[in-house]
């Protein structure tokens, strides 16, 4: 069973950056693409950013955040980053690593908040 690891949230001042980190562990050769979703209160889960493993990887950013936010990984840690600059009081929400295995199984992990707040 594939398992998703997420830290680094917390709370931020408005202007500030974090990076996520979100660590695989498990039957994870199959994988598609891992990427972050995020659910801010009252509202529906929506992606952020997306890697697909490839031998050039492709990155799919969500359009409102481009500029602000950078996806990568490590291959060797199993290890997905977030890094997220000039952050902003609406990306208060939680933050949930995903991955999709070739085949079509997806996991999640369970989440790490993340307030952007003075």
């Amino acid at each position: 069973q594939v398992q998703l690891a997420e830290s680094g949230g917390g709370l931020v001042q408005p202007g500030g950056s974090l990076r996520l980190s979100c660590v695989a562990s498990g039957p994870t050769l199959d994988t598609y693409a891992m990427g972050w979703y995020r659910q801010a209160p009252g509202k529906e889960r929506e992606m952020v950013a997306v890697i697909r493993f490839a031998g050039n990887d492709r990155i799919i950013y969500a359009d409102h955040l481009k500029g602000r936010i950078s996806i990568s990984r490590d291959s060797r840690k199993n290890t997905v980053y977030l890094q997220m600059n000039s952050l902003k009081a609406e990306d208060t929400a939680v933050y949930y690593c995903n991955l999709l295995l070739h085949r079509g199984h997806t996991f999640w992990g369970q989440g790490t908040q993340v307030t952007v707040s003075s």
